[in-house]
């Protein structure tokens, strides 16, 4: 960093990456980083999952996380919460897993059935 608009274009890009994490409102996917999940790559979900949102400019979705779900087998897991929908669980997941759950299911309200824990024709 030599200028003070590199400063300003680093803090802009973080900035946005936040904006991504706090949206209300919006779908809302729930991250599982017990140590398990962080184990078994959930760091690099997470890194992935933000990508996509960011590369596809999705604002309105919330990124949380929380502690192990008691599935260890079954990490990395993401509970994908769409307003007025039942959650959708899903397990094993890879980066690309994860990708494609944001193309199918956030993008094109498709459930992605492969990687998800029961999922019926409600979800």
């Amino acid at each position: 960093m030599k200028t003070r608009e590199e400063l300003r274009a680093i803090r802009e890009r973080a900035r946005e990456a936040l904006a991504v994490r706090d949206s209300e409102g919006g779908p809302r996917v729930v991250v599982a980083m017990g140590t398990c999940g962080i184990a078994a790559g959930a760091r690099e979900i997470v890194s992935a999952l933000l990508d996509e949102l960011s590369s596809r400019e999705l604002t309105d979705v919330s990124v949380t996380q929380t502690g192990c779900r008691g599935l260890c087998d079954r990490e990395p897991m993401v509970e994908v919460i769409v307003p007025g929908k039942t959650g959708v669980t899903y397990c094993r997941l890879t980066p690309q897993a994860m990708r494609r759950i944001v193309a199918d299911h956030l993008v094109n309200g498709q459930v992605v059935t492969e990687y998800a824990i029961g999922a019926g024709p409600e979800a």
